[in-house]
């Protein structure tokens, strides 16, 4: 039997389109470009990027502007010639086309929560998103909470839209080499056990109450433990930026390191943490939570949105819109050593459950209950 021909698009994950930093979408891209063979998936990766600026993908025929313009003025034309079976969007970017077509839609948020959008892109992306969930034949949310904003701010029909989790390579389940952690965290200034944030400096990442919790803890715990925030300057982000510089600047042990791009060493980085802080306003999914998982490292996370459902548990839940539910956290995992057992410990055996590995396994399933349709 033949493998099924899937062609995937990953112009998320081109680095001369995303300047070297891949978002969550592009990390998921990635892994289901790596784990999708696995499952017993041919894959073929499409890229809506300018020839010279690809390394992953086939250059698609026209550059998404101009497809999308060419569905509109042209109702009846129907892209032909991929060779594939099917045909799976992971973003927003989504073309008619004579193969089916799934797309995974990560969450609503341009349209749920505006205000914690960049206003120059949100009606691009909200008429865009709402067009994908219209053209494709069949929708993945990564998780359980999403399925609902999906029904109601894109009209999605729930019996076309299933579940498929977000993962973590199994590489991460191994602890990285001791050497070459210390190395990486030498590079970097950091010490063993430290708190750390991973994720791009946006309003609904909540990291403002995370360094607020973090300078009102006790001098002896700020002088033994840092705060390390690792992740690009987002939409909005100027006077966070200034605080974090500013906090630096006053002999506080915060690190803001704004330029990691290398997979390996984030890895060392999670690995040499003491916690996890994560108390996301909003997030579809939040791969940082099962990436500190699968490292052995406790997770302080928010109770809020999709959070409690990817933690199973596993993790010291608070009240994100609370600085003081959040630093009591932040002391309660240091200080109490079988409840950051247990949170250890939890985190592990939910990691193993979510792996990429099992995320294309899961797809895999879908495309084919699709093309028996």
């Amino acid at each position: 039997m033949s493998a099924l021909r899937v062609g995937l698009s990953t112009t998320t994950t081109e680095p001369g389109l995303t300047g070297g930093r891949l978002d969550g979408i592009g990390v998921y891209s990635k892994a289901l470009l790596g784990a999708l063979p696995s499952a017993g998936v041919a894959v073929q990766p499409y890229s809506f990027g300018a020839a010279s600026a690809l390394s992953v993908g086939r250059r698609m025929p026209l550059p998404f502007p101009l497809s999308t313009l060419r569905d509109l003025a042209t109702p009846g034309f129907v892209r032909q010639g991929m060779d594939v079976d099917i045909f799976h969007a992971t973003d927003y970017r989504i073309i008619r086309m004579d193969k089916p077509v799934v797309a995974t839609l990560h969450d609503a948020l341009p349209i749920a929560y505006p205000q914690w959008c960049n206003p120059k892109q949100r009606q691009l992306k909200n008429w865009l998103q709402v067009k994908a969930a219209r053209k494709a034949d069949h929708v993945i949310a990564v998780s359980q909470f999403a399925v609902a904003e999906l029904v109601q701010c894109f009209g999605v029909d729930e019996r076309r839209i299933s579940v498929v989790h977000n993962g973590v390579d199994e590489e991460w389940l191994q602890p990285p080499a001791p050497d070459a952690m210390a190395a990486t965290l030498a590079r970097h200034g950091l010490r063993q056990g430290y708190y750390l944030f991973v994720g791009t400096l946006q309003p609904r990442k909540n990291v403002e109450r995370i360094l607020q919790a973090y300078l009102g803890l006790p001098a002896v715990i700020r002088a033994a433990r840092q705060l390390a925030v690792v992740g690009a300057p987002g939409w909005r982000s100027e006077d966070l930026q200034r605080q974090l510089r500013a906090a630096a600047e006053r002999g506080e042990n915060v690190r803001w390191l704004d330029r990691l791009t290398d997979e390996e060493e984030l890895r060392q980085l999670y690995a040499g943490a003491g916690a996890l802080v994560f108390p996301s306003l909003y997030e579809g999914f939040g791969i940082p939570i099962v990436e500190a998982f699968a490292s052995r490292v406790p997770v302080i996370a928010g109770n809020a949105t999709s959070l409690p459902e990817v933690c199973g548990g596993a993790a010291l839940e608070v009240d994100p819109l609370s600085v003081q539910d959040i630093g009591a956290a932040m002391l309660d995992i240091v200080r109490d050593d079988a409840l950051r057992a247990r949170c250890i410990a939890a985190g592990e055996r939910r990691a193993v459950q979510l792996t990429w590995r099992e995320t294309a396994r899961k797809t895999a399933a879908v495309y084919k209950t699709i093309l028996k349709q």
